[in-house]
Formats: structure tokens, C-alpha cells, sequence
């Protein structure tokens, strides 16, 4: 039997067949990095199921939360399909529906207020202005891009994804700083979140300034990153309107379900609910 190695012309030829299913620029960096990881675990071994289901129990012992390690075997599974070896593929773990999220990743309004208000104090507006526009409107870090010049003219964002169209409104008062600031930097038209050769900012940059802030800000790094913000305009949004499904179409997603887990909070509120029906006597 041949033996099925993953070799570099594979994961080129796969990274290429994801690029034209117009995966998201970070599904395919996570997928990538996913599968290198079992490559570099596997050495010199043939790929197999009974490998791949002892790569998943080791992903356990070494710690990997149960979420975690499903989704890096999502990723593997979908190389294995890719590549035509269905046969290794393994089953993810059943997970019961979570309740409550980790404290430890949970960003609070008032922590992305002094996310905000540091970089601000640090003289980085872009970076205040950026944290303010991914959290006001609910886009991806993916989807900053939509937000350029005549988008805020206009007061409404057209963001295209997966072959899916979705259209956002962009709050005024964030209009007029975003325009304000487009002036000032002489952006007249297209993106307005650029470096300083003229590119937009990467999620990688994006990630890394905002790391930058936690120190000075007073904030957990486990909780700051770029994709915090949409949980904290999505609790603000429910908090608001209290329409779920409303919510889902707003961040884009497919199934509600995947906008509950946006809605988890620490378990506090919870904790506070059951102590106030008095049913310990």
C-alpha cells in the first residue's frame, strides 16, 4: 500500500482548492496551521485513522479544551477529503451545548472602553478608531475592509462572504469620526484602515496592536482580540433588542446557533438568577 504523507506540494494544492471555495483568509491560515501541526506530530508516518484518533487523544491529554480540539479536527478532516482519504477521518468529540463562557476570555464593555481609551491616550487613533468600528457595527476583522470611504458616505456597508451578501449599517456618530478621520489622513476614496505603505491591515497587525494595549489598559491579554469586539456589540445588541434572530442576520450568521455562543456570559448572571428564587430554604 502507498504510503499517504502530507508533503508541501499537498498543502499548497490544498490551500489553493480552499482559496477557490472562498473560505475566509483566516479559515485558511487556521487550516493550515492545523494540519502542519498533525503533519509535524505524525514525522515520518503514513497518515491513518487509528494515527489520527491517538493525535486526538494526545491534543486531550496536552490540555486542549474539547472545542479546540474539534476544530482542529475539522480542519484535518478536511484535508483528508481534499486530499481522497476519507478513510482516516475520525469522530469529533460530543460536546453538551455550553452554558457559560471562560472569565478568563470574556471582554466586559467597560474593558473595551479602556482598550479604547488607551490607545487613544497613546496618540494611536487608528487603532482607537479601528476597535470603535469593528465593535460598533459587529463585522469581522475579515470584513474591515468594507469599510471604506463611500461605504461611510453612504451610511450602509455591502460585505460580501462565502457567496453571500450582507448589507450593515454603520451608526452616524461613527460615521463622522471615520470621514473625519479619512480627511486627516488624505484617504479620499476605498479603504480607510491602512498601513503605511498604503495596504489594509492584516488580522495578524491588527491582533498584535491590540495585544500591545492590555498592560497599559489594565486588561487580561487572554481577552483582548480583535474578534472580542463582535461578542461585545453582540451582548449589546441583544441586551437591546432582544431578537436573536435579528442579531444572527446582523453578524452574518447561517444558524442561530452559532450566534447563542456569542451570548454566554461567565455563569454570574446565572448564579445570581438561581440565588434569587429562593428554593434553598
Amino acid at each position: 500500500m502507498e504510503k499517504q504523507l502530507i508533503t508541501n506540494e499537498l498543502l499548497l494544492a490544498f490551500s489553493e482548492y480552499l482559496q477557490s471555495n472562498e473560505r475566509a483568509p483566516g479559515t485558511i491560515e487556521k487550516y493550515l496551521r492545523d494540519v502542519s501541526a498533525f503533519r509535524i506530530w505524525l514525522g515520518n508516518r503514513s497518515v491513518t485513522k487509528e494515527l489520527t484518533a491517538e493525535w486526538k487523544e494526545r491534543l486531550l491529554e496536552n490540555n486542549h479544551a474539547p472545542v479546540t480540539v474539534n476544530s482542529m479536527l475539522a480542519a484535518v478532516n478536511s484535508f483528508f477529503r481534499f486530499a481522497g482519504w476519507e478513510d482516516c477521518q475520525v469522530k469529533f468529540l460530543k460536546l453538551q451545548r455550553r452554558l457559560f463562557r471562560d472569565a478568563g476570555r470574556e471582554l466586559s464593555r467597560a474593558e473595551y472602553e479602556r482598550l479604547v481609551e488607551t490607545a487613544a491616550n497613546l496618540s494611536r487613533p487608528r487603532l482607537a478608531l479601528l476597535m470603535e468600528a469593528i465593535c460598533g457595527t459587529g463585522v469581522r476583522v475579515s470584513e474591515v475592509r468594507y469599510l471604506t470611504v463611500e461605504a461611510v458616505q453612504a451610511g450602509r456597508a455591502d460585505i460580501s462572504l462565502k457567496g453571500k451578501i450582507r448589507t450593515i449599517l454603520i451608526p452616524n456618530k461613527l460615521c463622522r469620526k471615520l470621514l473625519k478621520y479619512a480627511r486627516k489622513q488624505k484617504i479620499t476614496s476605498g479603504e480607510i484602515f491602512l498601513t503605511r505603505s498604503g495596504k489594509g491591515m492584516s488580522r495578524r497587525q491588527i491582533w498584535a496592536e491590540m495585544k500591545s494595549l492590555c498592560e497599559r489598559a489594565g486588561v487580561e491579554p487572554s481577552k483582548v482580540f480583535p474578534h472580542n469586539l463582535r461578542h461585545v456589540f453582540a451582548a449589546a445588541f441583544y441586551k437591546s433588542c432582544k431578537d436573536i434572530v435579528r442579531l444572527a442576520d446582523v453578524l452574518g450568521h447561517s444558524s442561530v446557533e452559532t450566534t447563542r455562543i456569542y451570548l454566554l456570559t461567565t455563569g454570574v448572571e446565572h448564579a445570581q438568577m438561581l440565588e434569587r428564587l429562593g428554593l434553598v430554604l
